[in-house]
């Protein structure tokens, strides 16, 4: 019922004004049954979904291409936050899928991303199911430059569904 409510609350509140919702109130979370809780990022990219095609050139007319769907894919979902204390347990989850040379099971996940307004309200809602990590990178360091370290992580999943 509170998603019900989030959703009459966008429809009302930006869609009737005409503002689209900004994209700085969001929250992430990680985990199935065990929620990673050190889940504060900057920024979140690669929310995408498309067709891939194949191309039939029609047989005896040569003015046309057909795009034919094949299958849905998916980007990698990109996660970027200051670098984080080894402890946390999205560090150990990514240090030991990427590292672990495949001794155990890659730990699948579900990831959720909201994006809320300004008092926290649920605006909308991606949820990615079986999830891992696919890269875990630092953006450079610059002596020149007076900036937070920050991590980047990119993650794979299998499917992808908006929620609200």
């Amino acid at each position: 019922m509170k998603d019900q409510a989030s959703s009459d609350y966008f429809e009302n509140e930006y869609l009737e004004r005409g503002y689209p919702p900004p994209a700085f109130y969001f929250a992430v979370s990680i985990g199935n049954g065990s929620k990673i809780d050190d889940t504060a990022f900057s920024e979140v990219s690669g929310i995408s979904t498309e067709f891939e095609t194949e191309a039939v050139v029609e047989g005896g007319e040569n003015r046309f291409v057909h795009q034919l769907p094949k299958q849905v894919k998916h980007g990698q979902l990109e996660l970027k936050r200051g670098i984080a204390r080894m402890s946390s347990p999205l560090a150990a989850w990514c240090k030991s899928t990427l590292e672990g040379e495949f001794a155990t099971m890659i730990a699948l996940q579900t990831v959720i991303v909201k994006l809320t307004g300004a008092n926290g309200q649920v605006l909308r809602v991606w949820q990615f199911n079986d999830a891992y990590p696919l890269k875990w990178s630092v953006d450079p360091f610059s002596s020149t430059k007076n900036e937070v370290a920050v991590e980047k992580i990119s993650l794979a999943y299998s499917y992808s569904q908006r929620r609200a």
